[in-house]
């Protein structure tokens, strides 16, 4: 088993220690920072998403999973920066007004963090002014918008007009238990994604 296989299984297993041991061996190996990501860390993490939207695997896995990646990057970061190295996409993520759920917007985190996108997180419970303000500032690829209630998801409207009005460019993908396909097209979004792996596919086709 060459170290990349290891540092992908030990990521598959949740072993953070045996991940970053993996990754050290690595770089002092002379692998470069970004094969040991793609090939690494992001291959691991692809698999964990497939296998929780398969229902082999369930949230405590994915966080157990996530865990020994943000080891494994924190090691990382520094020669991925030296390296000059980018994310694959920027997303800019919020659950909208009024709703306080987090859970699902986590493990979109998770995932997309781990297919190599760059977070910002902008909480629980965003007013549409936030929204707007953090993506002029932020100038992000995506703008994900998350809710659980019937009575939230209502808000992701007045978000989505006022972003369409502004100068903001990126993409809108929403996702939540009530929402849907057709509740997206009928707010104007660009995507709908029914699980957060779904989100991930559809954000790298977007970004690509």
């Amino acid at each position: 088993m060459n170290e990349l296989t290891e540092i992908a299984q030990k990521l598959e297993a949740g072993d953070s220690q045996a991940v970053t041991a993996a990754i050290e061996q690595a770089i002092t190996g002379q692998i470069p920072a970004a094969t040991i990501l793609n090939e690494g860390l992001i291959a691991g993490m692809n698999v964990i998403g497939r296998r929780f939207k398969a229902g082999e695997i369930f949230i405590p896995n994915v966080l157990i999973a996530a865990r020994a990646m943000n080891a494994g990057i924190a090691l990382l970061e520094p020669r991925l920066a030296a390296d000059g190295i980018k994310p694959v996409g920027k997303l800019l993520i919020g659950t909208v007004q009024g709703d306080l759920h987090d859970i699902g917007k986590t493990l979109v985190n998770i995932l997309f963090k781990g297919a190599g996108f760059e977070i910002i997180d902008l909480g629980v419970n965003v007013p549409a002014e936030k929204f707007l303000q953090a993506a002029r500032a932020e100038k992000p690829d995506l703008i994900g918008m998350s809710a659980l209630l019937t009575t939230t998801m209502l808000n992701m409207e007045s978000c989505i007009r006022q972003l369409r009005a502004s100068d903001v460019t990126a993409t809108i993908i929403i996702g939540g238990a009530p929402t849907s396909q057709k509740f997206a097209a009928k707010i104007n979004a660009d995507l709908w994604a029914a699980s957060a792996a779904d989100g991930v596919e559809l954000a790298k086709q977007a970004v690509a």
